[in-house]
């Protein structure tokens, strides 16, 4: 019985995967998209909706994209949207770094090393381990551990494929279940309390209010994830993404590396460990030139979270750059550009796409059509007036069905927050409560929709394994993922709750708060 439902489970994935790869090209898909919201906008204006924005009190009416004056203005920010598109500069230059540790060959000795002291059953538990523990470093993460993961699948004999599906499970979740704060923390927990605030002036939010479930829930999505990856992940790509001919794994063996190789890295290291024991000697001071105007270090404004991504790319310059000079790998300077420029190269699609679909939500945020989606759907939630577990249920699983079409956490919370907050302040919900109702399905959706903006990258860097991957792979090889995160973290939030186990710091599950 059991049996049937695997294989009835594994022809489901085989026929999103076949819908999925017959459509257009993700670019194409999202130019598409752009015109049908064109269309869209120009329809929905003439119609009265009697929904009003939660903040500004105003009605909600939806602009019309292809009114004159709105082309015009399309027309004059097209370049803005497009170097604006929060993706790319992260992209380019994480890219940049990781070419010439690439290039240098760095990134090879660190996976030997890696691959010595970590069995071939561990590889899939460390990757997730150390996926969760990486969505501290922001998106800037998807760009660098990715291409890392598949390597250390398929130097030990499995499939590439299935390390970028880990990795990509453990930084999704990594958002609702982490071991550490990170810069989502201060932005969504600005959103709630504002939100509190219509309610009750006086209410405040801690910026850690969800971190004890946070952590709690990592232990429960690495295992999930593990058990995905190992059954059935990994046994699906085997039979129907076979890898392409003339591709084999590079001798990742403690002995095929040299003397030279193996000096070069303890220098290489060395000056890695010292780099980052100087950044945290910069970032201890209070009055360190890190830290925002108010000390805080997880402020978007600090210098220290604004200049991840800059840090990235000199902790893997650096070290990639002694380490191709010590073992003559870069001979010379030219040798140096070119494994930047060779690494830029494999963005092109993803540089392409990054236009188109800027646009296409240029017109989607500027038409009001995602806040009418948002507003109305949380106003039918409201109608429902269902018992407090049955509402926050509602919650996630609104919010997956909007996370479908709205991937950027911090955009829907902004939207949602004034709405959702004190809707369920109203029936005796905390906001704390609320916000990790709202994590949850933010977390375990992104992995699955093809609106998510990374996705594109993601298909590039399982097209060097498998050259046919398309929208429909990545989507079918990470459902089982997507639904296995949602069930975990909706259970541990629901575990938590019944235990009366607290959210985070400050953080209840009544309002108002019970002593």
């Amino acid at each position: 019985m059991i049996k049937k439902k695997d294989k009835a489970f594994e022809k489901f994935l085989q026929g999103i995967e076949v819908v999925g790869n017959k459509l257009p090209d993700i670019t194409i898909l999202f130019l598409f998209a752009f015109f049908i919201m064109l269309i869209i906008s120009y329809i929905l204006s003439f119609f009265t909706f009697n929904y009003f924005h939660p903040t500004s009190g105003e009605q909600i009416k939806i602009i019309n994209m292809l009114a004159p004056t709105e082309l015009v203005k399309l027309i004059t920010v097209m370049t803005h949207n497009f170097i604006t598109f929060p993706p790319l500069g992260i992209t380019i230059v994480a890219t940049l770094g990781i070419g010439v540790a690439e290039g240098s060959g760095f990134v090879r000795i660190i996976l030997v090393k890696l691959l010595s002291i970590i069995p071939k059953k561990g590889i899939a538990p460390a990757i997730i381990f150390i996926s969760v523990l990486s969505h501290i470093v922001s998106d800037s993460a998807y760009v660098i551990l990715m291409p890392i993961a598949s390597l250390m699948f398929f130097a030990v004999g499995r499939h590439p494929l299935a390390g970028i599906a880990a990795s990509f499970a453990g930084l999704a979740g990594g958002f609702a279940a982490s071991y550490t704060p990170s810069t989502i923390d201060p932005i969504m927990q600005g959103f709630t309390q504002s939100a509190a605030q219509i309610i009750d002036p006086s209410y405040t939010v801690n910026v850690l209010c969800n971190y004890f479930y946070s952590f709690g829930s990592t232990f429960s999505v690495i295992l999930i994830c593990w058990f995905i990856t190992d059954k059935i992940v990994e046994p699906f790509l085997w039979k129907t993404m076979p890898l392409d001919e003339g591709i084999v794994p590079e001798d990742t063996s403690a002995s095929s590396t040299t003397t030279t190789e193996n000096r070069a890295f303890k220098i290489s290291l060395a000056v890695f460990i010292s780099m980052v024991v100087l950044l945290i000697l910069l970032l201890v001071p209070e009055n360190s030139l890190m830290r925002s105007p108010d000390g805080s270090l997880t402020s978007p404004k600090s210098p220290a979270m604004q200049a991840i991504v800059p840090l990235l790319f000199l902790f893997l310059v650096i070290p990639g750059s002694i380490y191709g000079v010590m073992t003559k790998t870069f001979k010379t300077t030219k040798d140096f550009s070119m494994s930047m420029s060779g690494s830029v190269k494999a963005l092109a699609s993803f540089i392409t796409f990054s236009f188109f679909c800027a646009q296409f939500l240029y017109i989607f945020g500027k038409s009001n059509t995602g806040t009418l989606i948002a507003i109305s759907g949380a106003d039918f939630l409201r109608s429902l007036n269902m018992p407090s577990q049955i509402t926050i249920f509602g919650i996630i699983m609104l919010t997956a069905c909007l996370n479908l079409l709205i991937t950027s956490a911090s955009s829907k919370w902004a939207i949602l927050a004034p709405i959702f907050v004190p809707m369920l302040m109203a029936v005796g919900i905390s906001p704390e409560l609320t916000q990790a109702a709202f994590r949850v399905s933010d977390s375990s959706i992104n992995v699955v929709t093809p609106m998510f903006a990374f996705y594109p990258l993601i298909i590039s860097y399982c097209q060097k394994y498998c050259k046919k991957t398309g929208v429909g792979t990545l989507s079918s090889m990470m459902l089982p993922y997507s639904i296995g995160l949602l069930i975990v973290l909706m259970v541990m939030l629901y575990l938590f709750w019944g235990l009366n186990i607290p959210l985070g710091f400050e953080s209840g599950y009544t309002y108002p708060p019970t002593i």
